[in-house]
């Protein structure tokens, strides 16, 4: 085998490309963008729900979405801006169920989920903060600083004018940091107090 021949084997084709490839009938190509987006997808929910075992059942509903929907695919985005509208409106879904479901048993949907008890205490205290935000500017925050999109996707996958995701960012990180900040002041305080 020649070194170009070598080199065109090893070529990484875009997710754009395997997306085209999978619509004429490769497996091998959603297999290849199910091994890129299987992690990221499952962390996207893992950010939003307690349980991780429904974030997993979520990832595979999201992919099960994608085989369905194949045929309709336009690329006229880039492929993981479509990936996770599809997978905002598996979350939106699956709320709405959780309310639904709650009505008729009495609970409250936002506790039905057990906390996972493996996450370290920083992480507890962000995702807390995180929780208090405003839920619009909550989910631009999270697809911006954990999903890494840009604000153009962003504003693709909401349905936003791309003005409108730069000022709910722009909240969200300025009550985030309040956020964090209030615990710090509220122990000095306590520590202050207790010392007189």
């Amino acid at each position: 085998m020649s070194n170009a021949e070598d080199r065109d084997n090893k070529r990484v084709e875009t997710d754009e490309q395997l997306m085209a490839a999978f619509t004429r009938g490769s497996a091998d190509a959603f297999s290849g963008l199910f091994q890129r987006y299987k992690a990221p997808v499952f962390g996207y929910f893992c950010r939003r729900l307690e349980d991780r075992s429904q974030a997993e059942e979520l990832t595979q509903d999201t992919f099960l979405a994608v085989l369905r929907a194949a045929h309709r695919y336009e690329p006229t985005a880039l492929f993981r801006t479509w990936l996770y509208a599809v997978a905002l409106n598996i979350l939106r879904s699956h709320r709405r169920k959780a309310i639904f479901r709650a009505m008729f048993s009495g609970k409250t949907a936002e506790h039905d989920e057990p906390l996972a008890v493996s996450f370290v205490e920083t992480e507890l205290i962000l995702r807390e903060a995180v929780g208090k935000l405003d839920p619009a500017e909550r989910e631009v925050l999270l697809l911006r600083e954990f999903e890494e999109l840009s604000y153009a996707e962003i504003a693709l996958v909401l349905h936003l004018p791309i003005n409108t995701v730069r000022s709910r960012l722009f909240r969200a990180r300025t009550a985030l940091h309040d956020l964090l900040a209030a615990p710090k002041s509220a122990g000095r305080q306590l520590v202050r107090a207790e010392e007189h």
